[in-house]
């Protein structure tokens, strides 16, 4: 049985769909990371960087309790413990390329996008032209990957395109104000309908939803998610 720690974010997203996509046993464990439930001792145990999503799996190598944090090295754990969604062996190298472009690139980017152009202060218009354009331009990266190909790597669908998945699902709100966001990038939009077509996706989004996560973005919520703001 695999516990997954779980809030309805990006990173958490890619896990859900890798768990259904391979019909594994899990148990979702919310973490409620507007009320700060990251920062949490028992959770702080299973990740020390308080950040969801994280496993523990009761059946992992040997038998051994298994603990896995970070949405990247989860994908790569899940895929290595099922056999599936890597690719053949000759796509290792460019898969690891691409998992890492999005662990390091894409989703930094594109959070960072989200959080200037919502959450940040007014006035910071630098960092907020910073953070939009470097996400568009890694949009631009993949789009070009993705030219005459179903699948990011290789001819199969994999643990990147997964990846990929939960963060260009989020892509109106990395791109703020585009009536259609991935219309400047077709290659993206045809890969991005394709994989949302698939029966695992309807399930993936599912997860969760019998939670009352918090909602409300109130002084709680800002502590909790932005504690560098706060003097200690």
């Amino acid at each position: 049985m695999i516990r997954f720690y779980f809030h309805p974010t990006p990173n958490p997203a890619k896990v859900a769909l890798v768990l259904e996509e391979a019909g594994l046993a899990y148990e979702v464990v919310p973490v409620d990371t507007s009320k700060g439930e990251q920062h949490l001792g028992d959770f702080r145990a299973i990740n020390p960087n308080g950040k969801v999503p994280a496993i523990v799996d009761t059946d992992g190598p040997g038998g051994k309790e298994v603990t896995v944090f970070d949405s990247s090295a989860i994908l790569l754990y899940l895929a290595e413990k099922t056999g599936r969604f890597l690719g053949g062996f000759d796509d290792r190298p460019e898969l690891l390329s691409w998992l890492l472009f999005i662990g390091t690139g894409l989703g930094p980017f594109s959070g960072q996008a989200v959080h200037f152009q919502y959450a940040a202060p007014e006035g910071l218009d630098y960092a907020v032209r910073r953070y939009r354009r470097e996400a568009e331009r890694h949009y631009e990266v993949l789009n070009e990957q993705l030219a005459g190909k179903d699948f990011i790597v290789g001819s199969d669908y994999t643990i990147v395109d997964i990846s990929a998945w939960g963060w260009i699902d989020r892509a109106s709100r990395v791109l703020k104000g585009v009536e259609d966001p991935l219309s400047e990038y077709p290659h993206i939009k045809q890969w991005f309908n394709q994989i949302n077509a698939r029966p695992a996706v309807a399930r993936a989004r599912m997860v969760g939803k019998d939670h009352d996560f918090k909602k409300a973005n109130d002084e709680e919520t800002k502590r909790a998610l932005f504690p560098s703001n706060y003097a200690r």
